[in-house]
């Protein structure tokens, strides 16, 4: 990984430093020699691929849940609807905390941000490991959860400032080997322990990984930049819990409830949408005078607001499909968490290895392709999940999923970095604050609509039917995708911040 990052990337961390972090200072050979970047250091190239192993740890956490659902239903009885708010829960705090990040990065140093990280999402594994019932789980996986939230912008934002713009996509093509490779093994590993162990071991398998990655880095890391005092906007970050944790509360209630019932998700939905208002107005307002908590001067550029629709209609398709498949293999086909796992490793390998090839072609010919290719491709697969019965043969369930997950690496990266190329750099980290929080929340309310699509159906149909209704739907919300996608273009770009 190192030798790849080496050879695409350019720029020195105690010159290039992160919009987040500080202000990048002055590089005479990026101005004399734009054309010719020069390798990083190996101090930089260290800094990488510290974060990248932090990143893989936490992202195996995010998707080891997945098979395990079934399990905790039963053993912690309880329902489908309650079981997913180990996941909606994981994803809101994460929306919550991510918008944050801005502010955490300029008041702390790198080394420090990383201790919070690790340290936060070490001790949610820990927690989780000793919990006696659903509750503990739950505020586990709420500390794990902003650890991770912290780790994902610290890496994408060191990212952004340390690769020049015509080698990003082969950068973030190479990154996506350990990103993708992590959500691919969690359901095979899940389903492995809990063959044989108790779904507390998969936290125990988990912690000592964290461990060592927080022990790597507060050994090898060095931080990049200066920090700088901000003053962070309380009224903001309150703002957020009302504002996304309203909307997806509604949506998860809305469809699994009686009719009498649905008032508090209605009123739930309300709040969140009048919370999500005065937020972006209190943003606005706050452009003009003190630092916002999200800059949304990202939404001028054209490109940017394409993508993150892109990817936020993306991620309410994909999110869902990732909780019902599961579901549909274990519940309807009767598969053990291990034979489940084994069936979704496939596709998974199969993201994380395109990705380099991705990137490369990426950068020479721009999104459209990709993304028109991906989005169609993300469509007919979840057309064709919807389709399945009891006595769909197991090969068709693996192509169908190895389809779909060639069509959102066609799509993802190249709608990610058409994305946050044409900001100028002192919006990097705001960009991607703004990017990864609508991800979130996106999947977290996908997640919810879907599995309350599918709790309402079965509840009335038989889970056959729930499951058909709940993918129809997600392919449904994918057809957005596809007239998105075609809007896509390759963008100029902002100069390197190395190049100021």
């Amino acid at each position: 990984m190192s030798t790849d990052i080496s050879s695409n990337a350019a720029g020195d961390p105690a010159r290039g430093a992160a919009p987040a972090l500080a202000a990048p200072a002055a590089s005479a050979a990026a101005t004399t020699a734009p054309t010719a970047p020069a390798k990083m250091s190996r101090e930089s190239v260290t800094i990488i691929v510290t974060l990248l192993v932090a990143t893989f740890v936490v992202i195996l956490n995010e998707t080891i849940m997945n098979v395990a659902l079934q399990r905790l239903m039963v053993d912690l009885n309880i329902d489908a609807p309650t079981v997913q708010w180990l996941s909606t829960g994981f994803m809101l705090t994460m929306a919550v905390v991510i918008p944050t990040t801005g502010f955490i990065l300029q008041r702390l140093s790198t080394r420090a941000v990383f201790m919070l990280a690790m340290g936060l999402f070490s001790g949610g594994t820990l927690l989780a490991a000793l919990a006696p019932g659903f509750e503990v789980l739950l505020l586990a996986r709420i500390v794990q959860a902003g650890g991770t939230a912290i780790m994902l912008p610290l890496l994408m934002t060191t990212i952004l400032t340390l690769v020049p713009l015509e080698r990003r996509g082969a950068v973030m093509g190479n990154v996506s080997i350990a990103i993708s490779v992590a959500p691919a093994l969690g359901p095979t590993v899940s389903g492995l322990i809990l063959q044989h162990f108790s779904w507390r071991f998969m936290f125990v398998f988990v912690l000592p990984i964290a461990l060592a990655a927080l022990a790597i880095g507060a050994k090898y890391l060095t931080n990049i930049g200066k920090t700088e005092k901000t003053r962070l906007d309380a009224l903001s970050v309150v703002l957020t819990v009302p504002a996304f944790g309203g909307l997806v509360y509604g949506l998860s209630q809305i469809g699994g409830g009686q009719a009498g019932s649905r008032t508090p998700a209605v009123l739930s939905l309300a709040v969140g949408v009048v919370a999500l208002a005065v937020f972006v107005l209190r943003q606005l307002k706050l452009q003009k005078t003190d630092g916002p908590l999200l800059d949304l001067r990202a939404f001028t550029f054209r490109m940017f607001t394409v993508s993150v629709l892109l990817l936020v209609v993306a991620m309410i398709a994909l999110f869902g499909a990732v909780i019902l498949l599961p579901l549909y293999l274990q519940e309807i086909r009767g598969l053990t968490s291990l034979e489940t796992g084994l069936v979704l490793l496939p596709g998974g390998l199969a993201m994380g290895l395109l990705g380099p090839f991705i990137g490369r072609v990426f950068d020479k010919i721009g999104p459209l392709p990709l993304t028109v290719t991906g989005s169609i491709m993300m469509v007919l697969s979840l057309w064709q999940f919807s389709m399945l019965d009891a006595a769909s043969p197991v090969g068709w369930i693996i192509a169908l999923h190895v389809a779909l997950s060639l069509g959102l690496a066609l799509l993802f990266t190249p709608a990610f970095t058409t994305g946050l190329n044409p900001l100028p750099p002192h919006l990097y980290s705001h960009g991607s604050a703004i990017m990864s929080t609508l991800q979130q929340v996106a999947g977290a309310a996908g997640t919810a609509l879907l599995v309350s699509i599918y709790a309402f159906v079965s509840e009335a149909s038989g889970m056959v039917a729930g499951m058909h209704a709940a993918f129809l739907t997600a392919a449904v919300i994918a057809v957005a995708a596809v007239v998105l996608s075609t809007m896509m273009r390759k963008t100029e770009g902002a100069p390197h911040p190395a190049a100021h």
